[in-house]
């Protein structure tokens, strides 16, 4: 591969912060709600784990093809929040700030012409409108209404 644009770097960097902070606050989340004796919500958030650790594989897998080391810079602290539906808000507040920083990532990517790396971003942010999608939906069920960003590319 030739030479990576810097700031692309940072993205992958930033972005591999995110996924952990993301790891670290669903299973988290999985063992409380599990204390609280909600194993269907216990389940779901052990799912959304192993999603966002496949997210970060990703990432390392990524920046090693880059020839750089993998980093995460700093991770956020996990979201406190006295029940279900206020862990699912500060979950969908994180699912947010993930998909806003790939649609920056990739736009970035297509203002520079860097085709690779734009893909890589975009799959990453598709994916995570779906999960943004999905804690939508899961708080709907819940009698709370709560409404993705839409973050979609306008060229």
């Amino acid at each position: 591969m030739g030479a990576v644009h810097p700031r692309v770097l940072g993205y992958l960097g930033r972005a591999l912060s995110l996924e952990f902070s993301a790891v670290q606050q669903y299973m988290t989340q999985s063992s409380l709600v599990e204390l609280w004796g909600d194993q269907t919500a216990a389940t779901r958030f052990r799912q959304d784990t192993v999603e966002e650790m496949q997210h970060a594989e990703t990432i390392i897998n990524r920046m090693l093809q880059l020839g750089v080391a993998p980093a995460a810079s700093q991770l956020r602290p996990v979201a406190h929040a006295p029940d279900l539906v206020g862990l699912l808000r500060q979950n969908a507040l994180l699912e947010d700030s993930l998909i806003k920083h790939y649609a920056e990532a990739f736009r970035f990517c297509v203002l520079i012409g860097d085709s690779a790396n734009e893909a890589f971003f975009r799959q990453l942010w598709s994916e995570e409108q779906l999960h943004g999608e999905d804690l939508a939906q899961w708080l709907a069920t819940l009698g709370v209404h709560h409404r993705v960003r839409d973050q979609r590319a306008t060229f």
